[in-house]
């Protein structure tokens, strides 16, 4: 169905492309452009020669090769004929890439460090390093562009393949805790299915459907769903969706007693409703941390700069990251917020509203915690010119994450830095391969494939780029640049469909991730082969 306006995500301006004309040449004598026509070499793309001889050296070797990572010595050797019998002389010559080889007199072509698949560090960061070799008879000289390309070459690599499909624009990925291997989709109109990733059968009773009950307004639907910890026995779980009046509702249901494969609809527990004056920036993640407190990602209310100025208001609940203890109620006497207060939040007594945990958000669409360490990842779509990613240990309550006096580390005039939390890592707004407009935050990877173990990996709604980067590497205290990032498009390439549209990453049980985009599919990285 056709979907104008997502969750997080905003229209963009076209791009323009300028063209410069050039004015013709002045005109030449034939004598002159008969000269200047023999001084052009042959192959490569023009083999380009430049000297005063009529026969400069011509390149014959390929503008091509491919090495597997972490090769060394020779990758390339390259190879020129003269018909003068002059030796030939081999060098660097350019490329955006030049720094990172060497290249003998005799044309022995080389890494100076061994390349790394998983931490590319060629311009674009896509494993494909551009250099561009010279060669000389002493009087004339060609070149000749090569392009590199580095190959993964860890055993038990990866592929991406759609395993379900039909969805009607799915929103989010979650686990059914039932060992069953089976994953829950959330559909942003209101319903969530059980998809088999083996087989992708969805199944043909919804696990919840409270279509009808839900706002699709702007950016508004049916957005977070987390199953409590021992959702085996307790049947309960967790819901953040929009109202129809606007307002966000973080709602809890009871599984059936027929079969935990349903929710029953009449077992809705409403626990904290939220106004929320416009239909954007609505947030969305709901996630257990391992102690089985809830976190709730809640935008800053809509409008642009934060118009009401709630990101830094400590006594709203707008712009911030929430933690409950939804396993008690401290307000009995208050329908809208049955839940407890964990004392170790920073605000549990006094200074604001006791349910912050983190604030200085403008809109947390989706994040997770790391199943290794712990730590949580937050994904915070930004407003005009940066995306920004933080982490955060679930012991560094009161955080301020900077929003609106920062969008990454882009201040404000006048801003000041102090005491806020930078972000660990960010991108520009743009559309090349290392930009983007509409951050999806995704996982760090812990499931059963080697290549990828350790990798913070994410992606774009508006660029459809998917990037994977070292999460050891990103640490508070240092915002790392997006040169670090590897730009995963061409890794990640379907077996069916395209990942267009990205609107979550998921996980099952096993820690193995899961792409869900707008348009109904459900993309499973899995062992290749």
């Amino acid at each position: 169905m056709p979907v104008t306006v997502c969750p997080g995500w905003r229209a963009r301006s076209n791009m323009t492309c300028h063209v410069q004309r050039y004015g013709f040449l002045p005109l030449v004598s034939a004598l002159a452009l008969t000269l200047t026509l023999s001084s052009c070499g042959d192959g490569g793309g023009g083999n380009p020669a430049t000297g005063t001889g009529p026969t400069p050296p011509s390149f014959t070797s390929a503008t091509t090769a491919s090495v597997g990572e972490n090769a060394s010595g020779t990758i390339y050797t390259a190879v020129a004929s003269s018909t003068n019998g002059a030796p030939l002389a081999y060098s660097i010559s350019g490329g955006v890439d030049a720094a990172l080889f060497l290249i003998t007199p005799a044309g022995a072509l080389s890494f100076k460090v061994p390349p790394d698949f998983e931490t590319p560090l060629d311009s674009n960061r896509d494993n494909a390093y551009e250099v561009v070799l010279s060669v000389s008879d002493g009087q004339n000289t060609a070149t000749r562009a090569l392009t590199i390309t580095v190959t993964d070459s860890v055993s038990g690599g990866f592929a991406v393949r759609r395993v379900g499909t039909g969805f009607a624009a799915p929103v989010y990925l979650a686990p059914l805790s039932d060992n069953s291997g089976r994953v829950l989709v959330v559909e942003r109109a209101g319903r969530i299915r059980i998809l088999n990733p083996a087989t992708g059968a969805i199944a043909a009773t919804p696990f919840l459907d409270i279509t009808g009950q839900v706002s699709t307004d702007g950016e508004r639907g049916l957005l977070g769903l987390a199953l409590a910890p021992d959702y085996g026995t307790s049947g309960r779980a967790y819901v953040y969706l929009t109202a129809p009046d606007g307002a966000i509702q973080l709602r809890r249901y009871t599984a059936s007693a027929a079969s935990k494969d349903v929710l029953d609809p009449a077992s809705s527990d409403l626990l904290l409703t939220i106004p929320h004056p416009r239909s954007n920036h609505n947030g969305g993640w709901l996630g257990f941390d391992k102690a089985g407190l809830l976190y709730v990602a809640i935008g800053d209310g809509g409008g642009s700069g934060d118009p009401d100025g709630n990101g830094q208001n400590k006594s709203t609940l707008l712009g911030k990251i929430l933690r409950l203890d939804v396993s008690k109620d401290d307000f009995p006497s208050d329908p809208n917020r049955d839940y407890g207060i964990p004392s170790a939040n920073p605000y549990a007594t006094s200074g604001g509203a006791p349910e912050v945990w983190l604030y200085g958000l403008r809109n947390p669409y989706r994040s997770s915690f790391d199943r290794a360490t712990g730590d949580l990842w937050i994904g915070d779509v930004g407003q005009g010119a940066i995306e920004e990613i933080d982490r955060v240990q679930t012991t560094q309550a009161g955080l301020n994450l900077g929003w609106p006096l920062f969008e990454g580390t882009q201040g404000v005039p006048g801003a000041n830095p102090a005491g806020i939390t930078m972000p660990v890592t960010q991108y520009s707004h743009g559309s090349g391969p290392l930009q983007g407009a509409s951050l999806i935050g995704g996982y760090v990877y812990r499931g059963s494939l080697e290549a990828l173990q350790g990798l913070y990996i994410f992606g774009d709604f508006i660029s459809n780029n998917v990037w994977s980067v070292p999460a050891a590497g990103l640490t508070q205290g240092t915002t790392t640049p997006s040169s670090s990032f590897t730009n995963r498009n061409a890794a990640f390439t379907p077996d069916t469909g395209t990942l267009t549209s990205i609107t979550s990453f998921g996980e099952d049980q096993s820690g193995e991730l899961y792409i869900v985009t707008i348009g109904g599919n459900v993309f499973k990285i899995v062992p290749s082969g």
